[in-house]
């Protein structure tokens, strides 16, 4: 494509992504007087995995004994890997915001003295809540607008480039700091709103020279209709699951049972528990779409049997993700900043899954924080983006040649290389039951896979879109299988479990800093521990680190 065809954009700061971290990001930095362009894969109020269910989210009343209960409670949960100041951040700053979406117009639900009961969000009017506000605040949106690659000097980030897919065209948008908001990564597992979550934001950021935390905490797959993408699985609860031959699976119905019972075959389920019509009408009222997917195929729950899987949820519901090392959620990168899954959730959730309730609250206080900060550095600039020398970051999986030399070097086809991808990581039986052998043998493969991620040879816009998404894949999975092996232990609530190491090891009460592309570096990080408040608690709990 010409230069000529490129839009060419100018603001103070750059959000990409646009879910809830996204949204709030552009919202905060508007709100601070800055220009700011948003751009999104999909399109903002509908892409991603909030928009198309409800979430609940850690919303409790400014009680200062009822929060520290719940500080402590996920200090504990999350292998005391979290901080305790950060915790009660975002029970301030979820507060404030959520009377915020109040006062936009969001219906919550009231209790019988009439308050507002403000601990759940259905994700279609919220998402488009939020898009309404973001562009009332004066931020300009591309919708179908993938980021590729950031741009960057000496002096840090400078904006990025991507495509108008619907416009068969590039964009340029510079902007003296970048708010990476693009989820976490599923690996096109057919998750619910995942579809999109492919990692894009951490190769992004680590082309950068970003560097990444919790990648080992990985460990989540969801319960799903074998059929269906639809991973809002609680009400499963209800149900009784049998084998493929009609016989009750008993036993404890704890976190490994479904994964242990699908190794040896097929698994289905009947919801019977709820065996009154009553029941059923009430299950129906309180989470309508869990239902879609078998109403569609018109199987009753409630009497007939329909089949199981567990989908792979990766960071989208584990903890890893880009670095933060201040208050405003700004990566190691001058000008870069990180917010919602695509940033590392450490500080909330240590070592436990933050999906529900931390991730959505999360991804308000992070977006809100990220793009303050983001504000504030750009307007502290002495002169705009466009007068800047910038080059470009991205150096994997990009197209740099025309459509005849495109096709003649083409040596590897993307979708071939990313179901290579998912052969290591989607089974059960290397990254659920996880063992030392299997990661191994699994990183080896990984890591002969990487060179093919620039032996792509992309030329339509859907296609460079698709490689860039097989080098993110092909990245996080090096990632999360690198640390993994560095964590010889099992910490936390099942986001990390090695098998020859089930216990926790208190000389790892560390967490995993990860960085690099060709060769991957890892070092551990205790500087959390100087959280006087997350060290009292661990003092009180007899839980303080061992380290050297």
């Amino acid at each position: 494509m010409s230069g000529q065809d490129t839009l060419k954009l100018t603001a103070d700061v750059l959000v990409i992504g646009g879910g809830p971290a996204g949204a709030w990001s552009a919202w905060s930095a508007a709100s601070k007087g800055a220009s700011v362009v948003l751009v999104d894969k999909g399109y903002l109020g509908s892409s991603g995995a909030t928009a198309p269910g409800g979430t609940n989210l850690l919303y409790l009343p400014p009680d200062q004994e009822l929060r520290e209960q719940a500080v402590q409670q996920r200090m504990k949960s999350g292998g005391y890997l979290s901080e305790a100041h950060w915790i009660h951040r975002v029970l301030d700053q979820v507060y404030i915001n959520l009377e915020l979406v109040e006062q936009w117009g969001y219906p919550f639900v009231r209790d019988e003295h009439g308050v507002p009961q403000r601990n759940h969000l259905q994700g279609p009017e919220y998402m488009a809540l939020m898009r309404k506000a973001v562009k009332k605040a004066g931020v300009r949106v591309l919708d179908h607008a993938p980021a590729l690659e950031l741009l960057q000097d000496e002096h840090g980030v400078g904006g990025a480039r991507g495509v108008l897919r619907q416009e068969g065209r590039e964009w340029e948008v510079r902007a003296n700091a970048v708010v990476i908001a693009t989820g976490g990564c599923a690996f096109l597992s057919k998750g619910l709103g995942c579809n999109v979550l492919t990692g894009d934001g951490y190769l992004l950021g680590a082309e950068a020279g970003a560097e990444l935390s919790g990648m080992e905490f990985s460990r989540r797959y969801a319960p799903a209709p074998a059929f269906s993408s639809n991973t809002r699985s609680r009400l499963l609860g209800w149900a009784t699951y049998y084998d493929q031959d009609g016989n009750e699976l008993s036993g404890q119905r704890n976190g490994d049972f479904l994964a242990q019972r699908l190794q040896q075959g097929p698994v289905y389920a009947i919801m019977n528990k709820a065996d009154t019509p009553e029941k059923q009408a009430i299950l129906r009222s309180s989470h309508a779409v869990f239902f879609l997917p078998y109403d569609r195929a018109g199987i009753d729950v409630f009497t007939q049997p329909f089949p199981l899987t567990l989908r792979y949820e990766g960071t989208v519901r584990g903890t890893g993700g880009l670095r933060i090392v201040g208050d405003q959620c700004d990566t190691t990168v001058a000008g870069l900043y990180a917010a919602g899954d695509a940033a590392t959730r450490e500080r909330i959730t240590g070592a436990a899954s933050g999906g529900g309730a931390f991730n959505a609250s999360w991804a308000i206080c992070s977006g809100t924080w990220a793009g303050e900060g983001a504000a504030d550095y750009a307007l502290a600039q002495p002169a705009p983006a466009d007068s800047r020398e910038l080059r470009s970051a991205g150096r994997y999986g990009l197209s740099k040649y025309s459509s005849s030399q495109s096709r003649s070097l083409a040596r590897v086809e993307t979708s071939e290389l990313i179901q290579s991808i998912q052969d290591q990581v989607l089974p059960l039986h290397i990254n659920y039951f996880r063992s030392e052998t299997g990661l191994t043998s699994a990183l080896h493969k990984l890591n002969s896979y990487w060179p093919a991620v620039n032996e792509q040879a992309p030329i339509t816009i859907h296609e460079r879109v698709k490689a860039r998404e097989a080098a993110a894949m092909a990245a996080t999975a090096r990632w999360m299988y690198t640390a993994a092996l560095h964590r010889k232990e099992s910490r936390g609530a099942g986001l990390h479990v090695l098998g020859e190491y089930p216990d926790v090891d208190p000389s790892q009460h560390h967490r995993l800093i990860v960085s690099g592309l060709e060769q991957i570096e890892v070092r551990p990080d205790r500087t959390f521990l100087r959280d006087s408040s997350s060290a009292s608690l661990l003092k009180a709990t007899g839980q303080e680190a061992q380290i050297g």
